[in-house]
């Protein structure tokens, strides 16, 4: 039996990288995973090695294609961790510093620094980000500063800056390509969201050079093809996006007002504003939910560092779970009236409080606290940081008459932990919905690759096709409300006093 004709997608994540071969109808037919290097240099520093990335990229293609058939592949897309910042040697494709991820907050002297010089409403109107080591720039800015040699290299066009796409389509390419797409650009605080240009102002202020900056494209384009040797033959790459942009096409949120959460590493909510750029009033970042044949899509997004990461920290730091899995069971047991909370500011605050010097605690604790209780303010503390989130995009939408659903479309690993996904209901007082694949980021990047390539049918008949069970709020409204406010009091402990 032949093997199905099927798009491939690149999910390069922030902890590991995923090859997933999509049939016609978005089933996974064929995969591959492997696990990436964190590397953490200080603390609030994180990096990655750049050839690490692309080898795992390498090595995932190669067995998922082996699995299905290098033949049966129509187009490539490709989705990564945004904001990661890569500078590599333009003849020779060789990294020049390990990568700085977008959790790294090693910049927050240089952030302070241009709010003080009061830049932060020209960033915010540009870019429709705020001034945040998040954010690619001030990441490329140290390495241009600290790494001996960049600054001059990078003024002679001998070097290339790029987030992983960018890195991973020139690696591809056989360096025939630099290159990114319009929703990429936009999470680098560089990038003029209303024109489509770079921006002169943050370039000349941070000292970046304009020849080291890839060309934007459409998030479906024609990116190249690969080179025969990395995957036995050439396949056109024909779509790129963001991650989080790249899940919420994958969720089909193509109507104004749509909006999902992903639960990796971090959580990331987008709600599609259609041709609206929006100016938050709450503190959520504007950007490109994606470009295609030239015009723009915008999108609110806000930003939480530590959803998957928090279990990850109970798991490996505090040994109170041996596996992930572990924390619905553990969560189950726990006092609900403990009165424990857990606010993982370990990187600082995301939306709405981006406060890089926050720190994380555990308040509330009494003798009677148990590995159960932490376990599930652990878990809590996402649901509530995502309650933030939503009730300032409810803010901003509401002021621009754009409606907003009352349901959530969620993906990412956490939501199979039912507990997790009750307790959220509970929190937002919605209906949560889950989305039938766990892979809905690589899947969204398999749609715009796949419909470059005419594989995939419109934006009406991928939005008919997403299926998924739901979650109803149970908790009573005093109950949900009292619970909010304790978090509310826990998060203003933690908060620095630094602007």
């Amino acid at each position: 039996m032949s093997s199905p004709v099927c798009v491939l997608a690149i999910d390069q994540g922030t902890t590991s990288t995923r090859a997933i071969a999509f049939d016609a109808d978005g089933r996974a037919r064929a995969s591959a995973q492997r696990q990436l290097t964190q590397i953490y240099p200080a603390p609030g520093e994180v990096e990655h090695d750049p050839e690490e990335i692309w080898q795992s990229v390498l090595a995932t293609g190669r067995v998922a294609l082996r699995d299905l058939g290098s033949a049966s592949i129509e187009a490539i897309g490709i989705t990564n961790q945004r904001e990661t910042t890569i500078v590599w040697e333009r003849a020779t494709g060789k990294p020049l510093a390990n990568a700085i991820v977008w959790q790294d907050r090693r910049t927050a002297p240089l952030c302070a620094e241009l709010l003080r010089e009061g830049l932060g409403p020209h960033v915010a109107e540009a870019t429709g980000l705020i001034i945040d080591p998040y954010f690619s720039a001030t990441k490329l800015a140290w390495l241009l500063r600290k790494v001996p040699g960049l600054d001059a290299r990078a003024r002679k066009g001998e070097l290339c800056f790029g987030t992983v796409d960018s890195w991973l389509l020139f690696k591809l390419t056989g360096g025939r390509l630099h290159a990114t797409d319009a929703s990429n650009a936009a999470r680098t605080m560089l990038f003029d969201i209303r024109t489509g240009e770079w921006d002169d102002l943050m370039l000349d202020r941070l000292g970046i050079p304009r020849e080291v900056l890839p060309e934007v494209r459409d998030s479906q384009s024609d990116y190249g093809v690969t080179e025969p040797q990395h995957f036995g033959v050439s396949i056109p790459i024909r779509g790129v996006a963001g991650d989080q942009q790249a899940a919420a096409y994958g969720q089909a949120c193509f109507t104004p007002g749509m909006l999902k959460a992903t639960y990796g590493t971090g959580c990331f909510v987008l709600a599609n504003t259609g041709e609206a750029k929006l100016a938050s009033t709450t503190r959520m970042l504007s950007t490109i939910f994606h470009q295609l044949e030239g015009g723009r899509t915008y999108a609110l997004e806000g930003a939480i560092f530590m959803a998957g990461a928090t279990v990850q920290w109970l798991r490996d730091s505090l040994g109170l779970i041996d596996t992930a899995a572990e924390s619905e069971a553990l969560a189950r047991q726990a006092d609900p009236k403990s009165g424990v909370t857990l606010v993982p500011a370990f990187q600082g605050l995301g939306a709405p409080f981006w406060d890089a010097g926050a720190r994380a605690a555990i308040v509330g604790l009494t003798r009677a606290a148990s590995k159960a209780d932490i376990v599930a303010a652990g878990l809590e503390a996402v649901a509530f940081q995502t309650r933030d989130l939503l009730d300032a995009m409810r803010e901003d939408m509401a002021a621009s008459a754009i409606p907003m659903p009352r349901s959530l479309r969620v993906d990412g690993g956490m939501t199979e932990n039912g507990w997790f996904m009750q307790r959220l209901a509970d929190t937002l007082g919605e209906r949560v919905e889950v989305a039938a694949s766990k892979e809905t980021t690589a899947l969204g990047a398999a749609y715009l690759a796949g419909q470059a390539v005419g594989f995939y049918g419109s934006q009406a008949e991928l939005r008919a096709s997403v299926p998924s069970h739901a979650f109803e709020p149970r908790m009573g409204a005093a109950e949900r409300e009292e619970r909010y406010g304790v978090w509310l009091q826990a998060v203003a402990r933690v908060r620095s006093k630094e602007p």
